[in-house]
């Protein structure tokens, strides 16, 4: 589940309601309780075929650990049908045990809310939707302002949701009480939240672009490792030399190492704050090196010989096997430099924006769901070849909704941009009169 807005909730017992200026009422506890965690096999067969037994969609939640574990997986999966109640497992114990409820609950549509952030984790345990519904992805097609689970329940439902658990520790055993009580109040009104946001689209004539949403978000490929990833190392923009980018780049990989064999989260390991000040610094000895910020930790201390190693395998490489300063542009330029390298293609992307910003407003839907950023800046800058040659395509709205096509835009984007696109790139063909 994404991250909530913090509170001060003590363990135990739910907090005593408040006065909400919406209006909203506040929802402290399941209205059937707190479901005790399942963890055997026994237990999720049987929570199966309660499931089974019930009728309509299935509210599905997650809970990682980031910012703790090195893996992305799943410590608590939630799961709420009408008829069946709501149902909290541990898949950790006995992995093979969510066998059986895959059998039963793949079948079902899915109600999550940014189920993006969710879906690979179920995938790792064999859960996958054959329909699925994303409460937060129909907000934003539906034009709110707020699509937070929390402000779209309050908003849709006239319920307050108080929570404060989504960036703990869910690694933990065993969890806290409130922290469980958190976890069953995010799937309570799901299903409920889903039939207001299903009928909004209705209304507004975007059922079908919401189903194609959800289908898109379903069927995506896990995404590629990005390239280079150490180059987000916090702080590595103050660095000027290439010797120092190397030897980021040789900490960034020992931290990495060591973060996935303990399966915990790299910054715990080892803060990007002291990477830096290695590549500063340039310690040639564990004592010198252990006199930097942090490397003098006692959790840190243990690794003083790996962290000196790789110091050290980033001053021996020759200068042909160095990094470059700045990395290598996959697709085009930040759109900064667009003016002084391209004007045309600049001016191509000043007009494409303005297009698809007037269809945001006409159609109340944020612009990136319109379009992904990316993909528009790859047309713009050299998406078709006539930008090169300066001609004019035969069939300009042809020649776009291919592009948009092969880069992943769905069926209902192509139809609302191509046009627009088409008279603001080539505003001097006939396809614009």
């Amino acid at each position: 589940m994404p991250e909530a807005d913090e509170s001060d909730t003590a363990q135990g017992a739910p907090p005593t309601a408040q006065p909400d200026p919406s209006g909203a009422v506040p929802l402290l506890a399941p209205a059937d309780g707190v479901p005790p965690v399942l963890d055997s096999a026994a237990e999720i067969a049987a929570a199966a075929a309660a499931i089974a037994a019930g009728s309509g969609p299935l509210a599905v939640d997650a809970e990682r650990a980031s910012g703790f574990r090195y893996s992305n997986r799943a410590y608590l999966v939630q799961l709420r049908r009408r008829g069946s109640g709501t149902f909290l497992i541990d898949p950790i114990p006995e992995p093979g045990a969510m066998d059986a409820l895959a059998a039963v609950i793949n079948e079902l549509e899915w109600v999550l809310h940014s189920a993006d952030q969710d879906l690979p984790c179920l995938a790792e345990l064999g859960l996958r939707p054959d329909r699925l519904f994303d409460t937060e992805l129909g907000g934003r097609l539906a034009g709110f302002d707020r699509v937070g689970l929390a402000a779209m329940v309050v908003r849709l439902l006239g319920r307050e949701l108080r929570k404060g658990h989504g960036a703990a520790d869910w690694s933990t055993r065993p969890l806290p009480q409130d922290w469980l009580n958190y976890a069953a109040l995010d799937v309570e009104l799901l299903v409920e939240l889903r039939d207001e946001v299903a009928a909004a689209l209705s209304d507004q004539g975007k059922s079908d672009w919401a189903a194609q949403e959800f289908e898109h978000v379903r069927t995506a490929a896990p995404a590629a490792p990005k390239p280079d990833r150490w180059r987000r190392t916090s702080g590595i923009h103050t660095l000027r030399r290439a010797r120092q980018l190397a030897t980021v780049r040789e900490l960034w990989s020992a931290r990495d190492g060591i973060a996935r064999h303990r399966d915990v989260a790299p910054a715990r390991i080892l803060p990007d704050s002291a990477i830096i000040a290695a590549a500063q610094a340039d310690p040639k000895t564990i004592p010198q090196l252990r006199t930097l910020p942090v490397f003098g930790g006692p959790r840190q201390r243990r690794y003083s010989r790996e962290w000196l190693t790789a110091v050290e395998r980033a001053r021996a490489l020759p200068d042909s096997a160095l990094p470059p300063m700045s990395q290598p542009f996959d697709g085009p330029p930040p759109v900064n430099r667009w003016e002084r390298r391209d004007p045309v293609a600049a001016a191509r992307l000043a007009a494409a924006r303005a297009a698809m910003s007037e269809l945001s407003q006409r159609y109340t839907v944020p612009v990136e769901n319109l379009l992904t950023p990316d993909l528009l800046r790859r047309l713009c800058w050299d998406g078709l070849p006539e930008f090169r040659s300066g001609a004019i395509p035969s069939d300009p709205e042809s020649a776009i909704g291919k592009y948009l096509e092969a880069g992943g835009a769905r069926a209902w984007q192509r139809e609302l941009a191509v046009g627009e696109l088409a008279a603001a790139l080539f505003p001097e063909s006939d396809q614009s009169s």
